[in-house]
């Protein structure tokens, strides 16, 4: 009776005072000491009770393992008691071999543990139960589930805990259907009202989404206690439904039900995003007001809220305020360095772990791959997966999906496949990484053979695959090959209606180069939501459409949907395509209207933008402040000083770069080369080359290697630029060929030129570039009646040379032009302007430079030739229609040519005007006729 209600003290006074004790007094006091929770108390009783010489029973045992099982530093010597109840032959007694049982689930042993149960000679709901629990526990809830069936089949009836822990497993599988055939048993046995089952309950509909019907079932239960209200807070939490699970915490403070650790946590997970930072900081000073601030529980999931929406500074106090962490506190804080990219720190705390030999699972070594999934990082990659192997964690799913997924981020497709090829079990996961990972590296062609491979082994695909499998599909041949059947394949199998499916096929259709049919589909769907409009802006924006995709932009606000941040995205995109200053600003300020303007995405976003439009001192405006600063704004900033031809200034970034502890990718080296490519500076550029590799341990992509060749192609030095190519660590591609070709025609070398396009041409027989510049090379020898054998075999071949166009924006329309064009409506004006621009600069001192014209014609028509050139043409108009102390800008599709150059540095000094002109390369800024590049571009 004491014990029963808590008064130990009057309990052991009694025990005491009893001249003689049988051992049913022993049983009920130790007993009553794990009731209470006092389990190295039991233990010494029943050490005394040994040393009494006391006959063993069942009940006794049965407590003393109970002790074990809720004690978790005594769980090992529970298979010692083991040992003892063997010894004393109560094997066969159902209360201990049922605690025995489950002694052995929670330890995680569960083949001996069905085995015990195998060989028990009698079995009760409660061995049943164990047998569940353990299972369910241990992340096996379908097994669970089975055991649960096959009781039924064998005419045992549920108790209580049965039915709350097949519930659990149901909420664990998701499994809608199976979830309320258990509800229909329940309510059949008439438990339906019990407040353990209904507790259950409200979980597994929480996890099924379900809030209705948990909520509705919270409402109607005739008594509740802290697990009802921690359950019903806890559903809406995992739902992320931050408003209402405060809303009940209010609720239960008003009728004085207790709180726990469970209770704060789940209000603390419910605050884990930057909106709802202030209840979670609220939360936090009631976890130290009630003082359990040091519960591993509270800790773990108080770095998950601050690592989601604070800084890494009030994640470290958290972790290292705590007195006692576990795996979860490790693995929690290792993810959260990874989320705010400091993978280097990441690494770290797992070497801390490793060396102190703390406790560490597969979510230790899964997430902690994640912090190596760059190719710099491949190294560090490749000692984690022998520390994997090493403790033999390699074999588990998580980790050897996480494997597949670092080594192809690192660009090691052959590493990841090998690591598939050795699992000892896969998932769709498996299969969907391995696509992904050959589509990111674009090895398309092995993406749809891992594909072929996938539906032959049964695995059905998701949608997940379908967009991996369309993302494999990006140029006109692979749409012929490839795009088309994936196409009917997802008409047939259902998969056409799913909005990222549709998505991606549109993608699909404009990366293959059929914008049209991207169109098609988007103007044929009844439904179009964000994402969708997103996906048709950034489609046509890539493709060099950034005037529709801005119309498409506008078009999506007109129809009333509410823009997100990769709206927005896709609407910079489009601007920067095409050098739309105005609509970047206006984006920018659109990005503060909404409350963007502290993602970092749009940030580096609108640095690209104005980079491109020509403003460097917005784009050293927009730069993150200290601390706040990724790679990619390292990136954008140094490839925007490598554009605008500041090699210096891109040369300080990176040094400050590296200063401050972040590592360079790939992307930052090809800034870097495109830097010294556009100064001339041959040794620089070799240096980083080679410096690349031997200190930062990044492998040259086929990217630096163009660099190269065009820095020293441009540079004269053909003959290395050729033999770099012979020992290039990566096959030459068409952008290499084609580089050393503008080269050869830059040098007028006739012999390197003629075997380069013949190289260029094999690659890509219909590539317009070949012929072209071979033309011009030709031309520029004198040798016409080649040039003419070249333009008949275009002709015949139907190859035909991209024309050129410059265009400029003046009061809010984009006027383009071509070569000799007279279709826009201020023409006679603008050729007025130019033959005025004509006279002004000859008497400047301007000679034409007729070498740019490649036609057997006479001086006068070649310099005639040379003023219908477009960028002439988008000066002149720039000219009569903006005010005269404004800035002209012009963009072209192709590099500008040595003469038009010429033209916009004596017009600069004649006019006192300063003109930027943008070509696909770089930027060149005219000043008082001079140029920023220097003459050299």
């Amino acid at each position: 009776m004491y014990i029963r209600f808590g008064n130990l003290e009057a309990a052991c006074f009694l025990f005491g005072a009893m001249p003689q004790r049988n051992v049913a007094s022993w049983s009920t006091m130790i007993s009553g000491y794990v009731k209470l929770g006092l389990f190295s108390s039991a233990v010494g009783l029943f050490r005394k009770m040994q040393e009494n010489g006391v006959e063993l029973n069942g009940f006794v045992l049965a407590s003393l393992v109970t002790a074990c099982v809720r004690s978790e530093i005594m769980m090992s010597d529970g298979i010692q008691v083991h040992g003892l109840v063997i010894k004393v032959g109560l094997c066969a007694d159902v209360f201990v071999s049922s605690a025995l049982l489950h002694l052995y689930g929670l330890l995680g042993f569960l083949t001996e543990a069905r085995q015990f149960f195998n060989e028990m000679s009698e079995r009760n709901i409660v061995s049943w139960t164990s047998l569940m629990v353990g299972y369910s526990r241990n992340g096996e809830p379908e097994a669970s589930v089975r055991i649960y069936q096959e009781m039924k089949r064998q005419g045992v009836i549920s108790n209580t805990n049965t039915l709350a822990t097949v519930v659990s497993s149901c909420s664990l599988l998701e499994d809608v259907s199976l979830g309320l055939q258990v509800l229909a048993h329940i309510v059949m046995l008439g438990l339906d009202t019990n407040v353990s089952v209904t507790n259950s309950l409200i979980f597994m509909f929480g996890s099924f989404g379900n809030m209705e019907d948990a909520v509705s079932i919270f409402e109607t239960m005739e008594e509740r206690d802290l697990i009802s209200w921690n359950s019903v807070i806890s559903a809406y939490s995992r739902n992320g439904y931050c408003e209402e699970s405060l809303k009940y915490f209010g609720l239960m403070r008003r009728v004085n039900v207790g709180i726990d650790s469970a209770t704060l946590s789940s209000l603390i997970s419910a605050c884990s995003n930057v909106d709802n930072l202030k209840w979670g900081r609220g939360i936090h000073s009631l976890v130290i007001k009630v003082g359990i601030e040091t519960l591993v529980c509270i800790g773990n999931t108080l770095i998950t809220l601050y690592a989601m929406s604070s800084g890494p500074s009030n994640i470290e106090k958290v972790f290292y305020s705590m007195s006692e962490r576990d795996v979860i506190s490790w693995n929690s804080m290792i993810a959260s360095y990874i989320q705010t990219g400091q993978n280097k720190k990441a690494l770290e705390l797992l070497s801390e772990m490793l060396c102190s030999e703390k406790e560490r699972n597969h979510v230790t070594f899964a997430s902690s791959l994640a912090a190596c999934s760059y190719p710099e990082e491949l190294f560090m990659g490749k000692m984690v997966h022998a520390v994997i192997i090493s403790s033999g964690s390699h074999k588990n799913l998580l980790v050897g999906n996480a494997l597949i997924t670092m080594y192809s981020n690192c660009g090691a497709m052959d590493e990841a496949t090998r690591v598939f090829q050795t699992m000892p079990e896969t998932d769709l996961v498996t299969w969907n990484a391995m696509i992904g990972g050959h589509v990111e590296n674009e090895e398309g062609e092995h993406a749809m053979k891992i594909f072929n491979q996938m539906r032959e082994a049964g695995i059905r695909a998701n949608y997940i695959t379908l967009v991996n499998v369309l993302g494999a599909c990006s140029a006109p041949k692979d749409l012929l090959k490839y795009g088309m059947s994936i196409h009917g394949f997802l008409v047939t199998s259902g998969f056409e209606v799913d909005n990222h499916v549709k998505n991606s096929l549109l993608t699909m259709y404009a990366k293959s180069g059929d914008l049209d049919s991207s169109n098609f589909i988007f103007n044929r769907l009844e439904r179009k939501n964000v994402v969708t409009w997103n996906a048709i802006i950034t489609a046509n924006a890539h493709q060099g459409h950034g005037e529709e995709a801005t119309k498409l932009f506008l078009r999506m606000q007109r129809e009333g949907l509410e823009l997100d941040q990769f709206s927005i995205l896709g609407g910079l995109v489009a601007s920067s395509s095409i050098g739309l200053l105005e609509e970047g600003q206006q984006l920018h300020c659109l990005i503060i209207k909404l409350g963007f303007e502290v993602d970092l995405l749009l940030s580096n976003a609108l640095m690209d933008t104005y980079g491109k439009c020509g403003k460097m001192d917005d784009v050293l405006k927009i730069f993150p402040e200290i601390g706040k600063r990724s790679r990619l704004s390292w990136n954008i900033l140094i490839s925007m000083f490598a554009r605008h031809g500041s090699f210096s200034k891109a040369r300080e970034t990176f040094q400050e770069m590296v200063k401050t502890g972040i590592k360079p990718d790939y992307v930052t080296f090809v800034s870097l080369l495109s830097a010294c490519n556009h100064a001339g500076l041959v040794d620089a550029g070799l240096n980083y080359f080679y410096s690349m590799s031997s200190k930062f341990r990044i492998l040259p992509r086929i990217e630096h290697c163009v660099c190269i060749v065009d820095l020293l192609g441009r540079s004269g030095r053909l003959l290395d630029a050729e033999k770099f190519i012979t020992e290039m660590p990566v096959p030459p591609n068409d952008l290499v060929w084609r580089s050393l070709l503008a080269a050869c025609k830059i040098h007028r070398n006739l012999d390197i030129g003629k075997r380069v396009a013949e190289e260029l041409l094999l690659l890509h027989p219909g590539d317009d570039s070949a012929y072209v510049l071979l033309s011009n090379i030709y031309a520029t020898n004198g040798k016409w009646d080649a040039v003419e054998r070249i333009r008949s075999h275009m002709q015949l071949n139907e190859v035909k040379k991209k024309p050129a166009c410059s265009w400029i924006k003046v009061w809010n329309e984009v006027s383009a032009f071509g070569v000799g064009d007279r279709a826009h409506p201020q023409a006679n004006e603008i050729y007025a302007k130019l033959e005025e621009l004509l006279q002004m600069i000859k008497a400047a001192g301007y000679v034409a430079d007729t070498s740019f014209v490649l036609h057997d014609t006479d001086e006068e028509q070649k310099e005639q030739n040379l003023w219908n050139h477009s960028e002439k043409l988008a000066l002149a108009y720039g000219l009569i229609s903006t005010p005269k102390n404004s800035t002209i800008r012009v963009f072209k599709n192709l590099r500008v040519c040595g003469d038009c150059h010429s033209v916009y540095k004596f017009v600069s000094g004649s006019v006192g005007r300063e003109i930027l002109l943008r070509d696909p390369y770089r930027f060149h800024h005219f000043s008082g006729g001079k140029c920023s590049c220097s003459d050299y571009w």
